[in-house]
């Protein structure tokens, strides 16, 4: 597998070059929709040209592994935006793992940008909290993925557009439809009324599967994370 990559990704959203600009460049709006939000910035070598470009790169591993973000927000003649989005980097001098990560990786950035999307259509203006948590390790072996579906009694395959009500034990049920689905991967979007909830199978790069909330509404993050956190350890003990 090569070391190097470069991920492009374009999409036009329904809203200004300054809410877009809002979205990727202040940590309020990556709260909304990207998936490390409250990763700080210190160290990292950022060049913004406001409304219009953001470039991040991290800085240089003892392996010399990086990773570079550049965010192009182009606007429309129709009231719309561009934005064109480009990861690239290199792995490092001793990554050796068999996956892709280039094209695993691809695909976590249709979702994020697909939340994007659906942040600026359905929750626009709104407060975000973003919920993360992950179950144990045990969580990346075969079968993981049918013990989370029982657990939230849903069952697979879902396509975009259905209706699902999702009955996790000691937490509220959630109730909406598929915003996103990856056809011949295990993963669930759901949008409901005050929040886009993500539920991702991760074993093919050894990860425990893991869940990512973006949660509209004012709500205690620490107490909900706990909660998550808790309910994958009860199905994965």
């Amino acid at each position: 597998m090569s070391k190097h990559f470069e991920i492009r990704k374009e999409v036009v959203l329904e809203t200004t070059p300054e809410q877009v600009w809002h979205a990727i460049a202040t940590q309020e709006g990556r709260t909304a929709w990207s998936p490390d939000p409250y990763q700080p910035m210190e160290g990292m070598v950022v060049e913004a040209e406001e409304n219009k470009r953001l470039a991040v790169r991290t800085p240089e591993a003892e392996n010399r592994a990086f990773h570079a973000f550049e965010y192009l927000v182009s606007a429309g003649t129709d009231g719309t935006t561009t934005l064109t989005f480009v990861h690239s980097g290199y792995l490092g001098d001793d990554w050796d793992a068999e996956f892709d990560f280039g094209e695993l990786t691809a695909h976590g950035w249709d979702l994020y940008l697909h939340t994007l999307a659906q942040y600026f259509e359905h929750f626009a203006g709104r407060p975000a909290v973003f919920v993360t948590a992950q179950g144990s390790a045990a969580s990346a072996a075969p079968g993981s993925w049918a013990m989370l579906e029982k657990a939230l009694g849903v069952e697979g395959p879902y396509e975009r557009g259905q209706h699902l009500r999702m009955t996790p034990e000691g937490l509220p049920p959630l109730e909406g439809v598929v915003d996103f689905a990856y056809p011949g991967y295990e993963f669930i979007g759901l949008r409901t009324a005050d929040g886009l909830y993500r539920f991702h199978e991760m074993s093919a790069m050894g990860m425990p599967i893991a869940v990512g909330h973006y949660i509209y509404d004012d709500v205690d993050r620490e107490a909900a994370e706990q909660a998550w956190t808790h309910w994958l350890e009860r199905v994965f003990a």
